[in-house]
């Protein structure tokens, strides 16, 4: 089984291709070059925030996403759960996702193991499901206190 395929809830209320598409967007977050596929991972107008910091439209999206990786020289990302909110389709909704990443830091130091949650609003653009909202949830102090 691949570090990307979260458990999902046994009744089928998380659609495949949903969960499909959060294992490749998870690959894509832990791939340093994938810039441009990260950001097509949002709406043009998506929203994106990362703890305090929040952006709107592809272009901030791209700016936040590189500076997501000046201090950190690798990613690894472990999508545990992905927990629906109200009823999901092959169109979107909404979702809860809940898991742990491992960071390779550019001072050469590492921290494993760091929990994060996320919020999620789908949609169908253009035949591709998009995130219009991404939200994640991660205590920055964490990662301070693990990195050895």
């Amino acid at each position: 089984m691949s570090q990307y395929a979260a458990s999902l809830p046994s009744d089928g209320t998380v659609p495949k291709e949903i969960a499909a598409f959060f294992s490749n967007f998870y690959k894509i977050s832990d791939t340093e070059t994938a810039h441009e596929d990260y950001a097509d991972a949002l709406t043009p107008k998506g929203v994106l925030t990362m703890g305090s910091k929040q952006v709107t439209g592809r272009e901030d999206i791209l700016a936040l996403r590189k500076a997501m990786w000046e201090k950190v020289s690798s990613r690894s990302h472990f999508p545990l759960k992905i927990f629906p909110f109200a009823p999901l389709s092959e169109e979107g909704g909404e979702v809860m996702l809940y898991g742990t990443v491992d960071y390779g830091l550019r001072d050469g130091k590492k921290a494993e193991g760091i929990e994060w949650a996320a919020r999620a609003k789908l949609e169908r653009v253009e035949g591709m499901l998009r995130m219009s909202e991404y939200q994640v949830y991660l205590d920055p102090g964490a990662m301070a206190a693990k990195a050895k």
